[in-house]
């Protein structure tokens, strides 16, 4: 019997490579594509921005768009989802509901709700991986049940699994002319809200537009260059060119736009034509298997996204200065770099990797030394709760990064790719007629070169609210201290491969290290 069917789009805000659609496709007489516009959840859950709102509603717009050329719709129904749910499924006599499974707990426990409400309704429930390229249930079942904690060992579980699955062919036309579709009346009492109709500001725009249509031209605009595909290299990209030097797609797969299973494998078909390329960690397919190593640990550890109860974090006595966090939020640190990075995420939601490796640092353990816990969140297009709290342990060395006397310098690392500090006068204006000796320590310029500059130290622009080589050198004590004194939680994500002998003081105040591959890789 074919069943009467509400798919309920996620994550997965996509067409292409979507198996649990298709499955619900072909099981069904009838097919309701429904979107749970959850304000709460969102808000609560997810801690979503006023530019992630915006990105999320966009997607929206393009997902309906979409279907609406196959001959169906999206409908978006606000509300509480079991509440909706309860009402839906009596509504339209639903039989089954689809759904893309997904491993973070609060969607892990709307899953069993649904099942719960299932049995108690009388439909049944299908759920499909697809968000990440393995389940990573099949990971942790490899490796006895528990997750592998470092890179090396994650890489070696998938060499005894294999392959990903094949992304599922594209849906077509004929697809959805088997199913009845939504009544036409449906999709305009339940159309994609605009901002305004939220209370969101429309000047919270991104240059990074949602929905899968951008992300599939994002993709094939960098896939045409095969040259670069197959060199790339990600230490090697530059986090202050104004233009982005890695693929830009990360807000994409973020929200399920697009697909990691169609990028693994269409990358894997040009780096088979290719004599020669990159490879893992740092190559592009290398930062897929970094992004599926941070799912898997999440999936499996408790509190991943907090250091309190989190088995393979440490535990340190972070510094609680609300008006310091402020500062660092609002780029009022008086470091013209960090602030310029600051800002750029602010108003755009998206900050190279290299980017977030110098604010996180400064943030953490080389000079705020202030907890890493619920920032970024609100800000980043590509937040995700995975990814997210994973770099922020590896950047703060609360987990996975260990050579942890690296610290970057909120001065010369900036300056090492653009000397003129383009970036810094594109993002900080008020910085932009200081001559390129001074744009990265203004404070280092005499009254009256400020008075030309037409910006005044301490008055236009703060001072450097640290001194850095004393903060980052007192830091790096306590860090040394921390380690020693919780060694064993430190030896559950240490590779094989690390140094030993790491507590050696090689205080490296520059970013001579980035060029070695061995920072933490954030999928952006």
């Amino acid at each position: 019997m074919l069943h009467r069917t509400i798919h309920l789009f996620r994550k997965e805000l996509r067409l292409h490579d979507n198996p649990v659609l298709l499955a619900a496709l072909e099981s069904s007489e009838a097919l309701y594509p429904v979107y749970i516009l959850d304000r709460a959840f969102l808000t609560s859950s997810m801690h979503i921005g006023a530019l992630r709102w915006n990105f999320l509603l966009q997607s929206l717009e393009d997902l309906h768009k979409n279907l609406g050329q196959l001959g169906s719709c999206l409908l978006v129904i606000q509300g509480e989802y079991e509440l909706v749910l309860r009402d839906h499924i009596r509504k339209w006599n639903i039989t089954q509901v689809t759904l893309d499974a997904e491993m973070e707990p609060f969607y892990k426990e709307m899953e069993a709700n649904i099942q719960r409400l299932g049995a108690e309704l009388g439909f049944e429930v299908l759920s499909l991986v697809s968000h990440s390229l393995y389940n990573t249930q099949r990971i942790l079942d490899v490796n006895g049940g528990s997750p592998p904690l470092t890179y090396k060992r994650f890489l070696h579980i998938l060499s005894l699994l294999g392959d990903p699955e094949v992304p599922v062919r594209n849906l077509t036309a004929e697809d959805f002319q088997r199913c009845r579709a939504p009544d036409p009346g449906l999709a305009e009492c339940y159309r994609v809200p605009l901002p305004v109709d939220l209370k969101i500001s429309p000047e919270s725009l991104s240059p990074w537009r949602g929905g899968e249509t951008e992300g599939l031209q994002r993709l094939e605009q960098h896939l045409t260059d095969q040259g670069w595909v197959t060199s790339f290299t990600k230490p090697r990209t530059i986090p202050n060119s104004l233009l982005p030097s890695t693929t830009g797609l990360s807000p994409y797969f973020s929200m399920g736009c697009l697909s990691v299973r169609t990028f693994f494998y269409r990358l894997s078909n040009i780096y088979a034509q290719a004599k020669h390329h990159s490879l893992p960690p740092v190559s592009l397919q290398g930062q897929l298997l970094w992004r599926e190593f941070f799912y898997t640990v999440a999936s499996a550890t408790p509190n991943f996204t907090q250091m309190a109860g989190n088995p393979i974090c440490l535990q340190i006595c972070w510094y609680k200065d609300a008006e310091r966090l402020h500062k660092w939020k609002t780029a009022q640190t008086g470091f013209p770099w960090i602030d310029a990075i600051m800002t750029q995420l602010r108003q755009e939601g998206w900050i190279h990797h290299l980017a977030r490796h110098a604010v996180a640092c400064f943030l953490t353990r080389g000079d705020l030394w202030i907890s890493w816990e619920e920032v970024f969140e609100e800000l980043l297009l590509d937040a995700d709760y995975s990814i997210n709290a994973g770099n922020w342990m590896w950047l703060s060395a609360s987990a996975f990064f260990h050579q942890y006397t690296r610290i970057f310098c909120p001065v010369r690392f900036g300056k090492r790719t653009d000397p003129q500090g383009d970036y810094i006068r594109k993002y900080l204006p008020i910085l932009k007629n200081f001559p390129s000796k001074y744009i990265y320590e203004p404070w280092t310029a005499s009254e009256e070169e400020q008075k030309q500059a037409g910006c005044i130290i301490g008055q236009d622009y703060p001072f450097p609210m640290v001194n850095h080589k004393e903060a980052s050198e007192h830091n790096l004590q306590l860090m040394k201290q921390v380690r020693e004194e919780q060694h064993k939680t430190v030896q559950l994500t240490r590779d094989d491969a690390d140094d030993p002998m790491e507590i050696k003081v090689k205080r490296d105040h520059s970013e001579e290290n980035i060029s070695k591959g061995k920072v933490a890789r954030t999928a952006e």
